[in-house]
């Protein structure tokens, strides 16, 4: 079955639309055992913090709870959502805004980008794969 580029408003996008607006939540929320649903126990991923890991509880260790805790009001920008796939395998690609803080409790801009790989398993999407990364510097 070949993957297409989906356009807004197909049901796959907006599935994927769903699922992010979830993370989201519980990203804002530093809400681990809500976002671990969200991903198969055998996620392959890695992020700004973690090299590659397997498994949710490897992802959650390596990268969630030494990311989450530190951030501020964490959104995926998605009207620039762009996603591929058919009703076997859906990837989003999508860039995110949070904002850091500094020791001394000052705020500063962390734009970033992420791609996650969903699956159904059940009557829900889930992650067998997500790649988050801080944004190249402008220039």
């Amino acid at each position: 079955m070949p993957a297409s580029v989906l356009p807004d408003g197909h049901p796959l996008t907006e599935a994927a639309r769903s699922w992010l607006t979830t993370l989201q939540r519980c990203v804002r929320a530093v809400d681990y055992a809500a976002a671990r649903p969200l991903f198969a126990p055998d996620v392959q991923a890695f992020g700004t913090h973690a090299a590659v890991v397997s498994g949710r509880d490897l992802l959650e260790r390596e990268q969630w709870r030494q990311i989450w805790p530190t951030i501020r009001e964490f959104t995926f920008r998605l009207a620039e959502m762009r996603c591929v796939g058919h009703e076997a395998m859906l990837g989003a690609i999508v860039p995110w805004d949070s904002l850091g803080a500094g020791p001394d409790g000052t705020t500063f801009p962390r734009p970033g980008r992420a791609t996650v790989i969903l699956v159904p398993r059940g009557d829900r999407w889930v992650a067998v794969h997500s790649h988050f990364s801080l944004a190249p510097p402008a220039g």
